[in-house]
């Protein structure tokens, strides 16, 4: 399962369309977490940042406490720069640029991480 976690529903729905495979879409990372705390590890999360309520950061420091939730690969998807950030730490994978990016990009992180 693939999640996608940004809080503008059109941005949403177009990443799971260009996945091609099973996803889950949330509009906060709050129910993102409910949702795996039930027990259900993603393949793959598409993230967004700048989340209403907890941020992607909060979100990412959050995965990044549990043994099982630290290998999640995670691609941000934003339109905040983040060239001169090294963001390997919180498992991160890719960054994508909300305003340029392709469905062929989201699909070759999908190819590449999610097994499904």
């Amino acid at each position: 399962m693939i999640y996608i976690i940004d809080d503008d529903e059109i941005m949403a729905e177009c990443i799971e369309k260009a996945c091609k495979k099973p996803a889950k879409s949330f509009s906060n990372a709050i129910e993102a977490m409910l949702d795996i705390a039930g027990g259900e590890i993603p393949e793959l999360i598409f993230l967004d940042i700048l989340l209403d309520g907890p941020d992607g950061f909060t979100f990412l420091d959050e995965l990044m406490s549990y043994p099982d939730t630290k290998k999640i690969p995670i691609v941000i998807v934003s339109s905040l720069d983040f060239k001169d950030k090294n963001l390997t730490e919180y498992g991160v994978v890719g960054v994508l640029d909300k305003d340029k990016m392709t469905p062929e990009e989201i699909s070759s992180y999908v190819d590449k991480y999610a097994s499904q």
